[in-house]
């Protein structure tokens, strides 16, 4: 599973989360066991599993819902997913430039990998953005659009963001051909994954919601398998 899928997975994966006490249902009979006649009152109770060495506890309806996983999107959520979409955009930008300037057919198959992994991974980023959109007048919340531009940068600055290439870097990315290329780009690249990592990290540590804990577990997962392999490259 690439991480388009399984963040296009995650979005529903909150209402997965809510449901699985509810979709874990049975009946019980006056013993505490489970019978075909379900409760006195009509209604299923609700079988919650417990944690390992711990017995599942039967719970009401109205408990089950009370104890639902809230995965409400938080401010680290917010902030993740808005830098990784710039964050990915760059990453297109500097790959956009192997075709016709890397010398290495590995620097040029990888250059390929990256865009066509990111470019769906930007889509289902910017799905979660409409289903989640940042509370009226959030700092750094400007939005973005499905062409690669941004409605605002709401006092952000992605230029701050862990890896991201200076101007100054890309512009010598884009002068260089050949062997000089190959060497650069693996460079940027590299570090511009590492830069990922640590983002992904910060969602891991300080986020709430299903989805973008999936996405940043798959990028944790995916670009450290790259940067082995870009390292391997240089």
């Amino acid at each position: 599973m690439d991480m388009a899928k399984g963040l296009l997975r995650g979005l529903a994966g909150a209402a997965v989360v809510s449901a699985t006490l509810l979709a874990l249902a049975g009946c019980q009979d006056d013993d505490g066991k489970t019978g075909a006649n379900g409760a006195k009152d009509g209604r299923n109770p609700v079988i919650a599993p417990g944690k390992p060495g711990e017995r599942a506890r039967t719970l009401s309806p109205e408990q089950a819902a009370r104890e639902r996983p809230d995965d409400t999107p938080n401010a680290a959520d917010q902030t993740y997913v808005r830098g990784m979409i710039e964050h990915h955009r760059q990453a297109l930008t500097m790959s956009a430039l192997a075709p016709d300037r890397a010398s290495a057919e590995a620097v040029k198959g990888l250059a390929e990998r990256i865009a066509a992994a990111q470019r769906p991974e930007i889509g289902a980023m910017e799905k979660w953005l409409a289903r989640y959109p940042a509370p009226s007048g959030a700092a750094g919340t400007g939005g973005t659009g499905a062409t690669g531009g941004t409605g605002g940068t709401g006092g952000h600055d992605h230029a701050a963001m862990p890896g991201m290439a200076t101007e100054q870097q890309l512009k010598e990315l884009a002068d260089a051909r050949g062997a000089d290329f190959d060497r650069l780009f693996l460079k940027l690249m590299t570090a511009h994954h590492e830069g990922a990592l640590k983002m992904a990290g910060q969602a891991l540590a300080g986020g709430n919601n299903v989805a973008v804990e999936e996405m940043a577990t798959e990028v944790v997962a995916t670009q450290t398998a790259e940067i082995h392999r870009m390292r391997a490259l240089g």
